[in-house]
């Protein structure tokens, strides 16, 4: 039996309840929605033997190479001499700046399984920073996406996929985009490749957007009544893990979660904004029994399920739980040091310097929208 076909033969152990007899349903339908069975069988299929001319292994592709994370990720492995190719779906706006740092782009979409295997012909590395975006349907991307990817993977011989999930979302499984995480990282587990699942915490880059630009422009910043506690890493330093853990025998076959340096509350975050802005925060905060309130209301309609499922996300964030993760470990496994990531504090300091020269240069009144790192 090919190893298509034996992981085809699990896809329907881990079909999403009532996804069977729904089929493939395009971005902008709406799909019902429940919880995801991953059934792992402790024989796990052999990937496929490679033959002819081995692959180099700096040969890469990245999925999602356009996003927040893929992009840095992309910058990096090309610092570090791999030959990327990214698979990006035809867009009127090509990803031309992926070609101008010198990776090669391939088109294909991800929702069309048949536009896949082009993409993976030659590479030896897989890193999926794939999701959907907030207007695409999470379980075509998220879930049946990822499914086609590691098939289509493990048939043709990659011999590392590395996959970013989210810190304890096999603790939340009421959550669908967690829920489909972990039936992901189950998957991926039994497809006989080499893997590195990489669980995230949180990223420092939304952190502008969501609290030191509205604080610099005295706008409304949204909290919440909790002590949840997010470890939050640059995006630059995940993607300095991750080629690290491409390079790494200690790394393979590993589930590691990748934290930063300290956990943050919502009100500590704005403090340290308002602290480096010179500005106070106008805050704004939504009690957790809202959250929860409005998730039940949103239920009972068909066209508020995606609402829903943000609540729900929201809901454990505002729950009190801590998404962060010792580190000894896993510094030891990719050959890294502690002192190699960014803190927060370092990162907001260099945003607000770079930010507060600008606005000194031009004036120093305006409040601008456009000053990111």
């Amino acid at each position: 039996m090919t190893t298509a076909s034996v992981l085809g033969s699990r896809v329907a152990l881990a079909t999403p309840l009532g996804g069977a007899q729904a089929g493939r349903k395009s971005a902008n339908s709406r799909v019902t929605r429940g919880p995801l069975r991953c059934v792992a069988e402790e024989a796990a299929p052999t990937a496929a033997a490679t033959s002819g001319t081995p692959v180099r292994k700096t040969a890469m592709l990245v999925i999602g190479a356009t996003g927040t994370l893929g992009r840095q990720v992309v910058r990096r492995a090309l610092d570090e001499g791999y030959d990327v190719r990214c698979l990006v779906r035809p867009r009127q706006n090509p990803a031309d700046f992926l070609r101008d740092w010198g990776a090669t782009t391939v088109s294909g979409d991800l929702t069309k399984p048949e536009t896949l295997p082009a993409a993976f012909v030659g590479i030896h590395t897989v890193i999926d920073a794939s999701t959907a975006r907030p207007e695409e349907d999470t379980l075509a991307i998220d879930w049946k996406a990822k499914v086609d990817c590691i098939q289509t993977a493990a048939a043709m011989g990659i011999q590392r996929y590395v996959f970013f999930s989210i810190d304890k979302c096999e603790q939340h499984k009421e959550v669908p985009l967690m829920n489909m995480k972990y039936a992901v990282e189950e998957y991926l587990k039994a497809s006989g490749m080499n893997y590195t699942v990489l669980r995230l915490c949180g990223f420092m880059q939304p952190l502008i957007s969501g609290y030191a630009v509205p604080i610099l422009e005295e706008q409304q910043v949204w909290g919440t009544d909790d002590d949840t506690r997010t470890a939050y890493l640059d995006t630059q330093d995940v993607a300095k893990m991750t080629l690290a853990a491409c390079r790494r025998d200690e790394a393979a076959n590993q589930v590691m979660t990748l934290a930063g340096p300290k956990a943050y509350s919502v009100n500590e975050v704005i403090s340290l904004c308002e602290k480096l802005g010179g500005a106070e925060a106008n805050v704004s905060k939504v009690p957790v029994l809202l959250l929860k309130a409005t998730r039940g209301v949103t239920r009972f309609f068909q066209w508020t399920a995606p609402a829903a499922d943000r609540l729900a996300f929201a809901e454990v964030l505002a729950s009190g739980v801590k998404f962060d993760a010792p580190m000894d470990e896993t510094y030891k496994k990719l050959g890294m040091d502690p002192s190699d990531v960014t803190s927060l504090e370092e990162y907001m300091e260099e945003y607000f310097s770079k930010i507060l020269r600008k606005l000194k240069e031009v004036g120093g009144e305006s409040r601008q929208r456009d000053f990111y790192l």
